[in-house]
């Protein structure tokens, strides 16, 4: 009997918590789990980041991240994603996305977890202001 493919996506307008994400994520016959988690940066340039402010279709943010955690999966016979996407302000060292991808083996997870980020930057519904000493600034495109 195989193991079920599992999917949580969760959308905090407070701090995100990857560590206690990945404690969600189940691992029944998962070999290898693979994590990204990506933070805001304190600089840009030679400009000061103060925050980071993520605007969001929210009634489609996780429609589209569940989505993407199914195409994922489905493609690259995972067991388990754990994805989660901050809106609203985010300061310098925060984390703004966390994906963990549970897989029999650690070339699918690695895979998929890549796959994951590169295709959340390109088809969520987030816009971001990047907020400096300098001023603030939208950036181009979606993610």
């Amino acid at each position: 009997m195989s193991t079920p493919f599992e999917v949580i996506v969760d959308t905090p307008s407070a701090r995100l918590e990857p560590d206690a994400l990945l404690q969600r994520l189940p691992v029944d016959g998962v070999g290898a789990v693979v994590s990204f988690v990506g933070l805001t940066r304190g600089t840009e340039g030679d400009a000061k980041v103060l925050r980071l402010e993520f605007d969001a279709w929210q009634e489609q943010l996780p429609k589209v991240l569940h989505d993407l955690a199914v195409q994922a999966g489905e493609t690259h016979g995972l067991r388990a994603v754990a994805i989660a996407h901050r809106i609203g302000s985010v300061e310098p060292e925060e984390p703004i996305v966390a994906i963990h991808v549970g897989s029999a083996h650690r070339g699918a997870a690695f895979e998929a977890c890549r796959w994951l980020i590169d295709e959340l930057k390109q088809q969520a519904p987030l816009w971001k202001k990047e907020v400096t000493d300098h001023g603030a600034t939208w950036k181009a495109g979606l993610g």
